[in-house]
């Protein structure tokens, strides 16, 4: 069974940059493709960014991109989600997800593990 364990959130200023952690384990990584998704106050959980089984290619959210960075070490069983320029609207619960189709997707249905959500903050 996969497990997938986030660290690296809290509160930081506007402006500032955060990286984010995800630990995975119980299958072969290099078989999955990863998403980070997000969920902000009072709305839905959207996505954010994903990237191939080899980090051969990246895709990110309109809202991210330019900003945030989505890469992966294989050899670590770990992907990391580089957050710069942060913005008050990037306040949410972050969740790294897994799965082993190809592709992934943008949508939720398209992973089949979760890790459980950290917190990040960002304060104007």
């Amino acid at each position: 069974q996969v497990q997938l364990v986030e660290s690296g959130g809290g509160l930081v200023q506007a402006g500032d940059s955060l990286r984010l952690s995800c630990a995975f384990s119980g299958r072969t990584f290099s078989d999955y493709c990863m998403g980070w998704f997000r969920r902000g106050p009072g709305k839905e959980r959207e996505f954010v960014g994903r990237i191939g089984r080899i980090g051969g290619w990246q895709d990110y959210a309109d809202s991210v991109k330019g900003r945030f960075i989505i890469s992966r070490d294989n050899a670590k069983n770990a992907v990391y989600l580089q957050m710069n320029s942060l913005k008050p609207e990037d306040t949410a619960v972050y969740y790294c997800a897994a799965t082993s189709t190809p592709f992934g997707g943008r949508a939720i249905n398209d992973y089949n593990y979760w890790g459980q959500g950290i917190q990040v903050t960002i304060s104007s």
